[in-house]
Parts: structure tokens; sequence; C-alpha cells
């Protein structure tokens, strides 16, 4: 998998940029473990395909109109995508983020339907108006920082939830933070200019022994 980490990518915003040609292939990758969420992968994949213009879409044979900031899914699809062995937990990860405040969502066709609605998504992708990327498989979408301290701030994490938040602190060639000139580094803000990534900080962040910290990052390949 590859991606291009712009220059200063959040350190300076209070949003992110995430491309969906990063988001999706996660949805195959088997070999990152979703279990004991904090349900950041969930809301991604939500937010990845929510629209940016008026569309229709078809599923078993009726027609949704599906307006901007808003996507429909047969409740398989979803638990597909979130891995979920039974259609009740995929309910169940949905009313977490409803209660977050960051979605609402109607169930149609006793209950085989979900259309879901993103909350602030014009607020925070206005910017992308003028060119419409609307398509499901191209583009980017912008996402609060707030949001991901949220969820992670929920006290669980899985080594997708992981990887997404190590990713998306990522910043590469930026003169404020040391180290970036020669690779991505992490950088949780701090005030100091200076990378914060290590054990203790992340064992403290996601609520987890250091040892456990150390082990996910193995399993990552992510060098620490």
């Amino acid at each position: 998998m590859t991606y291009q980490l712009e220059l200063k990518q959040i350190v300076d915003f209070p949003r992110y940029r995430i491309y969906r040609v990063f988001i999706h292939p996660l949805l195959k990758d088997r070999s990152i473990r979703t279990n004991g969420g904090s349900c950041l992968f969930y809301f991604l994949i939500l937010c990845s395909y929510a629209n940016y213009s008026f569309s229709y879409r078809n599923i078993e044979h009726l027609t949704y109109k599906v307006v901007p900031d808003e996507w429909i899914y047969s409740l398989k699809e979803l638990q597909i995508h979130f891995r979920q062995k039974f259609k009740h937990q995929v309910i169940s990860i949905l009313d977490t983020l409803v209660e977050q405040n960051l979605l609402t969502y109607s169930l149609h066709e006793k209950n085989k339907i979900i259309q879901y609605k993103i909350k602030d998504w014009s607020k925070d992708n206005a910017a992308l108006f003028y060119n419409y990327p609307c398509k499901k498989d191209i583009g980017f979408f912008f996402f609060p920082i707030a949001d991901v301290h949220k969820l992670i701030g929920l006290g669980k994490y899985s080594e997708m939830d992981a990887l997404l938040e190590l990713w998306i602190h990522a910043v590469y060639n930026a003169p404020s933070v040391q180290g970036s000139d020669s690779g991505p580094v992490v950088y949780f803000r701090n005030q100091t200019r200076n990378p914060l990534f290590n054990y203790q900080e992340l064992a403290r962040r996601w609520k987890q022994a250091k040892f456990s910290i150390s082990r996910l990052l193995k399993n990552l390949n992510i060098p620490a």
C-alpha cells in the first residue's frame, strides 16, 4: 500500500486530509485486527463513502436518493465492512457513533437498509464542493482532529484503530518537527516541537501496558 503525505499534514490544522484510496484497501486487509475497536475505523469507513452531492443508489431492486453528507448501505454490506458476525453488532456500533454525536441513521425495508448522515459533514468538507469528488473510490475528505481524540478516548483500541491514529498524526518534511526531514514522523501535539512517539506515551494514550504497545507496533511493522 502506498500513500503520500502532504507537507505539514496536520500539525497546523484542526482537521486532517484523508484520501479514500488509503482507507478502502484497509477494508480488504485481514492481516490487521479490528477486534476491540474504538469505532475510529468504522467511522472513517462511513465518512469515506459519504456524498458530496446528490446521487442515487440501487439496492435490492429499489432506488434511493442520497443527499450530501449521507450514504446508504444494506445491513449485510456494513456487516462485511465492519467484519462482524451478527447484524446486531453493526447496529451497536452505529448506536455508539450516535451516542458520540457523530452521525444519525435510519432503518428501511424491514431493517435491511441503513441510511446514515454524518453530522457537521458540510462544515468540515465545504471546501471540497467545488470539484464534486463524490465517486466512492477517489478523492479525499477532511476529518476533524477532535473526532479522532473523542473515539480514541473511549478507552478501547484495535490494531486498525492504532494504525489509523498513528498515520493520521504522521508529518513529513515539516521544519517545526524534528526528524521529519528524513521520513514521516508521528507527532502528537505537545507544544515542544519534538516528535512524541514512545511506548510510555502510547501506553497512556491507549490505556494499555507498554509491552502490549511494543507487540502491536511489531505486528504492524512500525519502527519506534
